[in-house]
């Protein structure tokens, strides 16, 4: 499994890793700890270049946040919730969570857009309330870049340099794989069938 991820990610190359990284900051379930490490992987087998690797996924983490900054920054806090409580079902959110987002921003204030970065669901997630409060596009952009280009390098890194070791780790790390994808799998359609509006809009 690991082997077919690296071979895939060679194949399409950055753009691959873009539209991956894209799609992991709409889509909150894709997780972008699957997806890094093995273009680190790629990049140490000679198939991608390092940088190359870093700016292929940062760039479409950044650009991934575009619609949920703007829905916030458009919409509102009030429309926002409505559309969660509308259409999350396959994004597996509600307004519930964007009020939690919401609070976490209240309460961390602007830093909590680069720190907020290096957490699953988090990262997604919190770029509405950046929206809703008027932070300017270019701290938010800024702050993201920050957060994104340093927990790409630290995921790229670590499969760069497991690359020396991958025969002796391959026993566990196809099971690994396979175990995450798994979770994920069952995590999403868990939170699909059982996912509801929140009680109050």
């Amino acid at each position: 499994m690991s082997e077919w991820i690296i071979q895939t990610i060679g194949l399409f190359g950055y753009v691959g890793l873009f539209l991956l990284m894209l799609i992991e900051a709409v889509f909150p379930p894709i997780p972008s700890e699957l997806i890094v490490p093995f273009a680190g992987f790629a990049a140490a087998r000679g198939d991608l270049s390092f940088a190359g690797v870093i700016a292929a996924t940062t760039l479409g983490s950044v650009v991934g946040t575009i619609p949920w900054y703007l829905a916030g920054r458009l919409f509102g806090l009030h429309r926002v919730r409505y559309l969660a409580d509308r259409f999350g079902r396959w994004l597996t959110l509600n307004a519930e969570e964007i009020d939690l987002a919401t609070g976490v921003f209240r309460r961390y204030g602007r830093w909590i857009v680069l720190f907020g970065r290096l957490l699953p669901i988090i990262r997604t997630l919190i770029s509405v309330p950046a929206g809703l409060s008027k932070m300017p596009a270019w701290q938010f952009f800024g702050f993201s870049l920050i957060g994104m280009v340093t927990w790409n390098t630290l995921l790229a890194g670590a499969g760069y340099l497991l690359a020396d070791h991958y025969h002796m780790i391959e026993a566990w790390l196809d099971p690994l794989t396979w175990l995450v994808l798994g979770s994920v799998v069952v995590l999403y359609v868990y939170r699909i069938v059982t996912w509801r509006p929140s009680k109050r809009i």
